[in-house]
């Protein structure tokens, strides 16, 4: 009997060192493709791909290897760096089902927020969408449109008493963060978090900020998240995870189970109020108009094939927030950053403002506000050269042929118009290479120009055919993955800066901006500080 155990835990104690060391041994069609060499024996190039200051390594990366290289990821295994736009196209559209986010992402989505949008893929992802969808259509984002103009009136009354009596250095990302949390918070769950005009530090607030940061920090060991279910039921994974001596895994520990509690109440306390019937809504935070008030309301009257269990929905709830609150506050510090360093273009950017507020009022209409032709090439123009995500991963479901749009000379010297990709491979996808590549946008593609969204664009951009849903960029990807509240995000965006540089001038102050990369790129004032803060000087606009 021993004999046989120990031949058991040799049998598979073997399998795990092949499962390891294979990549070093077996012969890959990607082997074929130029790459830089392996950062590392252990995490080969990812953590030269991820850490908070990559941003040197993917220029070179994509200077030197152009839009499709191989990178090694933990124990050899060999990945593709992507940003070719026929590839890309092929993996978010054409062949989408041939594709998926991947198993470590899935199974670390699924623990972090559980089985939403993050989390699944195939036939229970395209029920998600085909049930969340309606929700963030014009309509709705019309009718949520006074909602984010009372928020962003109280984010102006609260900096206004702090810089009225003279400019004031302040942490525009703290109230950005402050005021994202308000606009997702009340856009999308119902539910008002922050009152803004007054200093308060809540638990959750503090634990949306910083979950990508913590999950940043624990990228070494993303490789084992596929094996953790296997590991016994949820308190006994729980037990082990107490006993790691890790500051980092322990910190991500702590900020989804805040988060998790948090949503469960507010989904809870919502699911309620839909159950005892609509009228109860029109007594609640945005009288019933947030998106989690509609998807409920649509699940109740969905055919049964059609409708989400509870887990389902209450993961869309923490989803949202993530992914609404940290990407809305890091690109309108972006916007302000920037800004505070182009005095011109805020001037013109004021300029068309007030021209606008004259004419329909200090609160300017959904349609008029979207049609400003400046304030959204400035949107446009920050979201393409500095968009909040930088990297999307995807794995290859099954073998298949990835095309490219131009060929590429393979290290063996011959050129190579379209790679077979084995089962298992997995890819990172450089949004924020394929909207600056000057072969596409021309030798200012790195400079930041709001001006050319004016003018007609270079016939390369049309000619590339850029698979993105926005603005000729992949900024919100495309296809069935691609970002579902990005006509929410752009509300945002163009309420609270029609605001924010209506009432008050930005520049720039004596504290340093280091922009971090992660997941969601954050600002810092050190490098490779985890506080997320960044400081400008502000003044009242008529200073």
């Amino acid at each position: 009997m021993v004999s046989a155990v120990a031949l058991a835990a040799a049998a598979v104690a073997s399998y795990l060192v092949w499962w390891l060391v294979r990549d070093y041994f077996v012969r890959s069609p990607l082997d074929n493709i130029p790459g830089p060499p392996s950062g590392s024996v252990w995490t080969g190039n990812l953590l030269q791909l991820v850490n908070y200051d990559s941003w040197d390594f993917i220029r070179d990366l994509c200077d030197t290897y152009g839009p499709v290289a191989r990178i090694h990821s933990f124990f050899g295994s060999k990945w593709l760096h992507v940003y070719d736009t026929k590839a890309l196209h092929s993996i978010f559209v054409k062949d989408q089902d041939s594709y998926f986010r991947g198993v470590q992402a899935i199974n670390a989505s699924n623990l972090l927020l559980g089985p939403g949008l993050f989390a699944t893929y195939g036939e229970p992802h395209k029920k998600q969408r085909k049930m969340l969808n309606p929700v963030f259509s014009v309509a709705h984002m019309r009718n949520l449109t006074p909602v984010f103009h009372e928020i962003s009136d109280r984010l102006r009354l609260a900096i206004e008493t702090r810089v009225k009596d003279g400019p004031k250095e302040l942490d525009i990302l703290g109230w950005m963060g402050r005021t994202a949390l308000e606009l997702v918070g009340q856009g999308g769950l119902g539910y008002s978090f922050d009152p803004l005009t007054a200093d308060t530090k809540d638990e959750y607030a503090e634990a949306v900020k910083a979950f990508i940061p913590s999950v940043t920090q624990t990228t070494r060991y993303r490789f084992i998240f596929p094996y953790l279910r296997y590991l016994g039921p949820a308190w006994f994974r729980r037990m082990l995870l107490d006993m790691v001596p890790n500051r980092g895994v322990q910190r991500i520990k702590y900020v989804t189970n805040i988060v998790h509690e948090k949503s469960k109440e507010i989904f809870l306390a919502k699911k309620s109020a839909i159950e005892r019937g609509d009228q109860e809504l029109l007594h609640t935070v945005g009288e019933g108009k947030d998106i989690m008030s509609i998807l409920l309301k649509a699940n109740v009257l969905a055919s049964e094939e059609d409708k989400l269990p509870d887990d389902e929905l209450l993961a869309q709830t923490s989803s949202f927030m993530i992914a609404g609150v940290d990407t809305t506050s890091n690109a309108l510090s972006r916007v302000l950053h920037l800004l505070s360093e182009h005095p011109d273009v805020q001037t013109k950017l004021c300029s068309e403002i007030h021209q606008a507020q004259e004419e329909f009022g200090a609160h300017i209409p959904f349609d008029e506000l979207m049609g400003l032709p400046y304030v959204d090439a400035v949107c446009r123009e920050t979201l393409r050269l500095y968009a909040p995500v930088t990297l999307s991963n995807r794995q290859a479901r099954k073998d298949t042929i990835l095309p490219l749009s131009e060929p590429i000379r393979g290290v063996d010297g011959t050129l190579i118009t379209e790679i077979a990709i084995p089962k298992g491979t997995t890819f990172m996808l450089n949004l924020r290479a394929c909207n600056t590549n000057k072969a596409v946008w021309g030798e200012d593609a790195l400079e930041w120009k709001p001006e050319r969204w004016l003018q007609p664009l270079p016939r390369t951009v049309e000619e590339a055919r850029i698979p993105g849903i926005y603005a000729n960029t992949m900024t919100f990807i495309s296809g069935g993955h691609s970002c579902i509240g990005f006509k929410f995000s752009q509300l945002e965006m163009k309420v609270v800066l029609a605001m924010l540089i209506s009432a008050f001038k930005f520049e720039l102050s004596e504290t340093p901006i280091f922009w971090n990369f992660a997941g969601i790129a954050y600002p810092t004032t050190t490098k490779g500080n985890l506080k997320p803060e960044m400081y400008l000087k502000v003044s009242m606009a008529s200073a």
